[in-house]
């Protein structure tokens, strides 16, 4: 199992990993059977939950500890179950004294009411007081040791599960980063026809008014440099693409990044939300509808991100 592990994370090159995962590791060392679960879902931060035999609560922290270890958000549930196969882990130890004194007792029982006294061994383990069960106690330190030899299997496991649905997230992530680049693009190339149509159509308008008196070509000039400026995107579009590129570095990086790419996308739907509100042109105004329903696709996809 531990190969299969191996050859799992081999075909993995990113660190991006998915919040839901699945890990099973079961082996049997020395009278022991020890099974480790861990499986995951979604959440904002770290939440962790276990479920450990009573017996070996003393393992909790360490377990606890070993897996937060290898995982740093989502709700996180463990299970811990181990089995004796073979031998006990108990032994049962007789209250000497009290036998004896329910011997006596019925002893003297028989003698009072003269009757035949005929108890036997059997008969006396009807007195379950007299008996007690007791657990041996572990090695702590050896118990641990074992554990961990599981957990860990488990662990890789589960890592190497969250990694391949990582992959695949991070594939998606690339594929609608390229739709944005070539849409803030789109709009680069409109913006300046936007202006000349803008241009034509107040000389246009002017023309129209004025009939044939002389047209101010200054003020037209001003008033267009005006328009120009009010629905210039330029720099919207240069922060827009500068988070694009920030956003492929931190998916390329070796470090949880759902975070990080989660107030990236914050930064990306408020360029996008000025370039909209600035759109003076119905085809900018289509591209932009466009490009905030694939940020937002993007921002559901990450909310599945480490």
């Amino acid at each position: 199992m531990q190969s299969n592990q191996t050859e799992a994370e081999q075909t993995v090159t990113s660190a991006v990993r998915s919040m839901t995962g699945y890990g099973r590791a079961q082996q049997l060392i020395g009278n022991k059977e020890i099974t480790v679960e861990i499986r995951s879902v979604n959440h904002r931060f770290l939440e962790y939950s276990s479920r450990v035999p009573r017996a070996y609560s003393y393992l909790e922290d360490r377990l606890k500890n070993l897996v937060k270890a290898s995982v740093s958000r989502g709700k996180v549930d463990v299970s811990l179950s181990i089995q004796t196969v073979s031998g006990t882990d108990s032994q049962v130890v007789i209250n000497h004294d009290l036998a004896r004194s329910y011997l006596e007792a019925l002893k003297s029982l028989a003698e009072d009411l003269q009757i035949k006294n005929d108890i036997t061994v059997s008969q006396m383990t009807r007195f379950s007081d007299i008996f007690t069960v007791l657990r041996v106690a572990d090695d702590e330190e050896e118990m641990w040791s074992a554990v961990e030899q599981v957990a860990q299997e488990a662990i890789g496991n589960f890592v190497a599960m969250r990694l391949v649905e990582g992959k695949k997230m991070e594939q998606d992530l690339l594929y609608r980063l390229d739709l944005i680049e070539q849409m803030v693009k789109k709009v680069e190339e409109l913006s300046p026809k936007t202006v000349e149509n803008y241009s034509k159509r107040l000389h246009a308008k002017l023309q129209e008014v004025l009939q044939n008196n002389a047209l101010d070509e200054q003020r037209i000039i001003t008033e267009v440099a005006i328009f120009a400026e009010k629905i210039a995107v330029a720099e919207e579009t240069v922060r827009l693409g500068s988070h694009v590129h920030q956003f492929r570095q931190i998916l390329a990086s070796n470090e949880p990044v759902g975070r990080k790419l989660d107030f990236l996308v914050q930064e990306f739907n408020r360029e996008a939300n000025t370039i909209g509100s600035k759109a003076q042109d119905l085809e900018i105004a289509r591209v932009v509808v466009d490009l905030k329903s694939e940020i937002e696709k993007i921002r559901e996809q990450i909310q599945n991100i480490e």
